[in-house]
């Protein structure tokens, strides 16, 4: 339930940023946008989660550098808070007074300048709209909310194999997924950061509960991730089928 969670937190958190920028997109149209393009992020290259939800918000009448952008803007908010949490959660003093500092990204002028140059660079038009503080905050809250769920699979999981049920193994199973997030996703010419996310995980915990134990909540870690991934994309296209047959106009016959 956590894995689900995170996920459907963190199309969430997509929503407020497309709409914050101009979009006019409901939630339920946004968390298929969103679920279904994920599963493209399963293929190397580190693009094609993009691109498929590019085509799936053109079908929302949303152009596609809009939704790039967007997405684009979410991974910059997921990285900055998942950076936060590492230092807060990883780090000792003095060093963890340092895990303010990744939020500085989250000031709008920051990611609105980082879109301005990617499109720039891309020779696409600029957006018609920017983000505000108030969609910055908001987004950045829901992926906060998503962080933790996700960091209660990594505690449960952690748990089943011997860890204390304590706050500081909740500590360590957050930092050591938004670390191993932060890791994944740097490596884009893997899919899903498949293999550099366990390794990530495997070295984070392993002191805590052991080499085998980490291994092992690495992978099941994996397994729940992924089966959330498909399953949740596999309700959203579902939906969308049954969204498109709603809204075809019934035929009558006039004999």
């Amino acid at each position: 339930m956590a894995t689900i969670v995170n996920l459907v937190l963190a199309a969430v958190a997509w929503h407020s940023v497309v709409t914050d920028l101009g979009a006019r997109l409901g939630r339920a149209p946004a968390a298929r946008v969103y679920l279904v393009g994920q599963v493209g992020k399963y293929l190397p290259g580190g693009v094609w989660n993009l691109l498929a939800a590019a085509e799936l918000g053109r079908d929302h009448g949303i152009a596609r550098r809009e939704t790039v952008s967007s997405m684009l803007l979410a991974v910059a908010v997921s990285g900055s808070t998942a950076a936060a949490l590492a230092a807060a959660t990883l780090l000792e003093l003095p060093l963890v007074l340092l895990a303010p500092l990744p939020l500085m990204v989250l000031h709008p002028k920051v990611l609105n300048l980082m879109i301005a140059v990617v499109l720039s660079l891309a020779k696409r038009d600029p957006l018609s709209g920017h983000l505000s503080i108030r969609g910055s905050a908001v987004a950045a809250s829901w992926t906060m909310l998503s962080w933790l769920a996700i960091g209660v699979q990594v505690f449960v999981l952690a748990v089943s194999v011997g860890a204390p049920p304590t706050a500081r193994t909740m500590a360590l199973a957050l930092g050591a997924y938004v670390l191993a997030w932060l890791v994944g996703t740097a490596a884009v010419v893997l899919p899903a950061g498949a293999g550099a996310r366990e390794a990530t995980l495997v070295v984070v915990l392993a002191p805590a509960v052991g080499v085998g134990a980490a291994v092992v909540v690495a992978l099941l870690s994996r397994v729940l991730v992924t089966a959330a991934d498909l399953g949740l994309a596999g309700v959203g296209l579902l939906a969308a089928r049954a969204a498109r047959n709603g809204a075809r106009p019934v035929q009558t016959d006039h004999g």
